[in-house]
């Protein structure tokens, strides 16, 4: 809604907040009682309005121009239950008969203030009449009021007179009676309140009678504002419905803010689609205070919502994650729950049948997760042996090695042995005869049982036979140490189980 022209009522405080001269002509002062003032269309202010008309037109909300006071419009819509409510920082706006008012909207934190004119009239006795006299008394942008009247007298003079009567009180006997009222109840006797009684009668009949018919053209000003009626073409064809464009939003945003066109989806097309879903709620209670209950599926306006993907929580607040249909560029979004509830709850009943029968599913099946287990353990298993079995055969492998060699240095050293016996005393034989016979004590280790204690003892390395440097080579000590075959499958192995522990943990 967007101010049209200056009431006439209202120049003089126009002029004074402009800081403008308040010396005028009669001719002027005659016309500017007869009509309006138009508005400066040119302004710095005038041009930022049609830049926010044109942005909301963008977003498929339309603007009103008012014929004067927008204020006094959007209390006539708002009266005929054609709007929820009317946004203003103006106290004014209930004097024009608005019944929902908000305040101190802060879109960042989602909090504003409402005031509801039915908690105005329980809680403090005050209806339409008696605002309208209280700013008369106390002053607004049609009334400089009385001097010296205060908030807390002026409230209990039209308390003691009551809503329903105030007005005429005012329009018989002008605003005089007040100050009558609180001398009277003061019972001031003194020479000061005698001449504040002669101030109060303005010094002539003729000064009085002019102060009453501006108190009823101030009346009249709130009472029977310059508004578009609720069934005018220009009020209709705002309150027909807008669509959402796209396109011209995008031109809009990249010219005055930089934004690309994605960020432009990013920040309004979730907005928009969620309007709709209002839209779309407010449409079924209607019908269903109209006893209109249609089911889903039989509703002329499709629903925008197709389908509900999971529930979610922001903030504490209980929401559902939803899938848009055809809504060009936005798949999903998120809502609240009690919006999608008033909606379609046909939606988050299918949900939920969805999510039960999954469960349902996964019921049937208890033991599905378990023999998953116990074929990744048969797996393991099964790869743990193949690999003991090569670690094994490479060890047999090992071992028959180190068994032909040491029967071949046997070999060699029997031959230089009876060589040497050829050579030798023939009284030496039985002491030739202990050293093969002792030769048959060295140990044989299998390398694919474990290393054995390490054990701490005198051998001889080297024996000498009659002074003879033929040397015997214990095998036995240096075949205690694995294979480098051997080691490197074992280490492979000991990774494995470890790897296999901390998957499991």
């Amino acid at each position: 809604m967007v101010d049209g022209s200056i009431p006439a009522i209202k120049l003089a405080t126009y002029r004074r907040r402009l800081n403008l001269e308040l010396e005028v002509t009669q001719d002027e002062t005659n016309s500017q009682k007869a009509c309006s003032l138009r508005r400066n269309m040119g302004s710095e202010f005038s041009c930022m309005i049609k830049e926010a008309k044109d942005i909301g037109l963008a977003l498929g909300i339309p603007c009103l121009d008012s014929i004067e006071e927008a204020e006094a419009q959007c209390a006539l819509l708002n009266t005929e239950s054609l709007c929820d409510g009317c946004f203003s920082s103006d106290s004014d706006v209930f004097l024009f008969g608005a019944r929902t008012v908000y305040r101190d909207i802060c879109l960042g934190e989602g909090h504003v203030v409402c005031y509801e004119m039915e908690e105005v009239e329980r809680k403090l006795g005050f209806g339409r009449n008696s605002l309208i006299s209280l700013a008369l008394i106390l002053g607004s942008d049609y009334s400089p009021g009385v001097h010296g009247l205060g908030p807390e007298s002026a409230c209990q003079i039209v308390k003691s007179i009551g809503d329903s009567n105030v007005l005429q009180k005012i329009a018989s006997e002008g605003l005089p009676f007040a100050k009558k009222i609180k001398t009277s109840k003061k019972q001031m006797r003194s020479k000061k309140t005698n001449s504040l009684d002669s101030e109060i009668h303005f010094n002539g009949s003729d000064n009085n009678s002019e102060r009453k018919n501006e108190c009823l053209q101030v009346i009249d000003a709130y009472l029977k504002p310059k508004c578009h009626p609720a069934d005018s073409d220009a009020a209709c064809r705002v309150l027909s419905q807008h669509p959402f464009q796209r396109l011209k939003l995008q031109g809009i945003c990249a010219q005055f803010f930089g934004w690309p066109p994605e960020k432009t989806d990013e920040y309004t097309l979730p907005k928009i689609a969620e309007r709709d879903l209002r839209r779309f709620a407010n449409l079924r209670s209607t019908s269903s205070e109209l006893g209109v209950n249609l089911p889903l599926q039989k509703i002329p306006v499709k629903c925008p919502v197709s389908g509900v993907v999971k529930q979610r929580k922001v903030q504490g607040t209980e929401c559902f994650e939803v899938l848009w249909e055809g809504f060009d560029g936005l798949k999903t979004s998120i809502v609240p729950a009690d919006l999608l509830e008033s909606a379609c709850p046909e939606k988050i009943a299918e949900f939920e049948e969805k999510t039960a029968l999954g469960k349902k599913q996964n019921q049937r099946k208890p033991g599905s997760k378990k023999s998953g287990n116990r074929l990744a353990m048969a797996e393991i298993d099964l790869k743990l042996q193949t690999l003991l079995l090569d670690i094994e055969s490479g060890s047999n492998t090992a071992c028959s090695t180190s068994l032909s060699s040491k029967a071949a240095i046997s070999e060699d050293m029997a031959t230089s042995t009876a060589a040497s016996h050829t050579k030798l005393d023939p009284r030496n034989a039985g002491s030739r005869a202990a050293l093969f016979t002792d030769s048959s004590q060295y140990e044989v280790i299998d390398l694919c049982s474990p290393s054995p204690v390490a054990r701490t003892r005198t051998v001889s390395r080297c024996q000498r036979v009659n002074d003879q440097h033929s040397e015997v080579i214990d095998l036995s000590e240096s075949e205690n140490e694995m294979s480098p075959e051997h080691a490197r499958k074992a280490r492979a192995l000991r990774l494995f189980i470890a790897s296999i522990r901390d998957g499991m943990s």
